[in-house]
């Protein structure tokens, strides 16, 4: 079984001897129970990952000798799921499933048709609860770059994005082909951008807009998924055909 991964401050990962202190030394030495002599990874969620051997822990942290560094490169071609904004706690669901499926970047959208509003503290509070799941799946997948969960987007904001992108894809029942078909860019540019629907579907004028940006419109197969599992299910397929996994 690979190490288990905690996350430090860069500047951290360049002493020989790393105490993981605050939330991150209680979870190990508390919830994880971390032993002296056990073997765990740390991680600045940047691509720096150091292999360490625990030489001490207290009853709030862990004391790490530093055996190995390595540093991750960035995945290519980059991928960017548009995730307008599912019902109750389906969000975070989505999240954590995507952030395991390894995806880049995770944009909350605000669609026309979603039964979801993030307003005023509300909003500040769902980001920040995205962002943690997104922080806590990355780490149960051992991952060593944490996923970025942006700010929540409008229709204009993701228009830019696709437009911005070597490849975007609205994942809509209509498309003319499957995602698994498409012609797919090298890893070189900015990447694909997918955009996963609400529980309502697209409206006329984000399917307009969308596809001026420069968007293809794709299926993922012949069944209709949730607004939440839409996501990893695309993931997986391009996580395959670009040879990321």
């Amino acid at each position: 079984m690979t190490p288990p991964v905690f996350l430090v401050e860069t500047a951290d990962l360049a002493a020989d001897r790393v105490t993981v202190d605050g939330s991150e030394g209680r979870h190990a030495a508390v919830v994880r129970r971390i032993r002296e002599g056990e073997t765990v990874d740390l991680s600045d969620g940047l691509g720096l990952r150091a292999r360490c051997t625990v030489s001490g822990v207290g009853r709030d942290h862990i004391v790490c000798a530093v055996v190995e560094r390595s540093e991750e490169p960035a995945p290519r071609p980059r991928l960017t799921v548009v995730q307008a904004l599912p019902k109750g706690d389906r969000g975070e669901l989505a999240v954590e499933m995507m952030t395991e499926a390894g995806v880049d970047t995770v944009v909350p959208w605000a669609a026309e048709r979603s039964v979801t509003r993030w307003k005023g503290d509300r909003a500040a509070k769902a980001l920040a609860k995205w962002r943690a799941t997104a922080r806590e799946a990355a780490k149960q997948a051992r991952r060593g770059r944490l996923p970025e969960v942006a700010d929540l987007a409008d229709r204009s904001a993701v228009a830019g994005l696709l437009a911005g992108a070597d490849l975007g894809v609205v994942l809509h029942e209509g498309g003319a082909g499957r995602l698994a078909e498409l012609d797919l860019p090298s890893g070189d540019g900015p990447g694909i951008v997918v955009v996963v629907g609400p529980e309502g579907g697209f409206s006329d004028a984000e399917l307009d807009a969308f596809g001026a940006a420069g968007a293809v419109r794709a299926l993922l197969g012949p069944s209709v998924l949730r607004t939440s599992t839409a996501g990893v299910a695309a993931l997986a397929v391009l996580q395959a055909r670009t040879g990321r996994w």
